[in-house]
């Protein structure tokens, strides 16, 4: 579980997908004065350097991040692009935030953020890119975090679950946790963000969530070409409880992008 390095795969469409909805969502729940908590089960190191050996390897940021910025899909006060712009500003042009450090350049200071990452030099880097004093940095398994802090303090809030996918297991696992996320939190937006792959193993999954009839769900998924020959993962998915009013827009505007790669 601990051999995934998100690094080689940072900025590809799956990530555009994924942030673009994150960014919104917090954007959307920092509109009130009450603060939130943000938490995030498999943080990463949040913080990617696109211009390192194995970002450039791999070529997956440049069909996805730095190709949708040439093709100006965010407009300047888009969340997702504020977010970077924040982030390159402070780290140089070539960095790349995770969710994470996303959530950290849209929260406020009377906002808290909780974040778990396990493998050793992806969470030394976490507790580097994230110094404001509001973050919490865990070395500690995500899904045991989110069942110790929820319901949270402040109460209003998110939690993202983006988990590797090394195991299989994790697919028939994920209804379950978000079934027990989601009664020790009844209020709070839950999101989920998994592949679709070649097998198509996210679809017992996706039915297992779907009988839970959770309260204002957001499923939004988006497909694109295999990032190389042989490369399993064709598409991206989000399934979203409790979703933001008005994030359905935003992710049909978004598959109206995709749809035109």
């Amino acid at each position: 579980m601990l051999s995934y390095q998100h690094i080689y795969h940072a900025g590809n469409l799956a990530d555009v997908q994924k942030h673009t909805l994150l960014a919104w969502a917090l954007s959307y729940l920092t509109q009130k004065d009450k603060p939130l908590s943000y938490v995030e089960t498999h943080a990463g190191r949040g913080l990617y350097r696109l211009d390192s050996d194995e970002a450039l390897k791999t070529g997956e940021a440049a069909a996805g991040i730095e190709r949708v910025q040439r093709e100006d899909w965010f407009e300047a006060n888009h969340p997702l692009a504020r977010a970077i712009s924040t982030t390159q500003a402070r780290f140089g042009e070539a960095y790349y935030p995770g969710s994470p450090v996303i959530a950290a350049n849209l929260l406020r200071p009377q906002d808290s953020l909780h974040v778990a990452e396990l493998h050793p030099q992806e969470h030394a880097a976490l507790a580097r890119a994230l110094t404001s004093g509001n973050a919490k940095v865990y070395k500690q398994d995500g899904y045991e975090l989110a069942q110790s802090l929820l319901p949270p303090t402040p109460r209003r809030g998110m939690v993202l679950i983006d988990p590797s996918y090394e195991m299989k297991s994790e697919y028939a696992q994920l209804p379950g946790i978000i079934s027990k996320l989601h009664r020790k939190w009844n209020v709070g937006v839950i999101a989920l963000w998994y592949p679709i792959l070649t097998d198509n193993r996210h679809l017992q999954m996706s039915a297992e969530l779907k009988k839970m009839h959770l309260p204002r769900i957001l499923q939004h998924e988006v497909m694109f070409s295999a990032a190389r020959q042989g490369h399993g993962m064709i598409g991206s998915g989000m399934f979203v409880v409790n979703a933001p009013f008005g994030l359905d827009e935003e992710a049909t505007r978004l598959s109206q992008l995709f749809e035109n790669l």
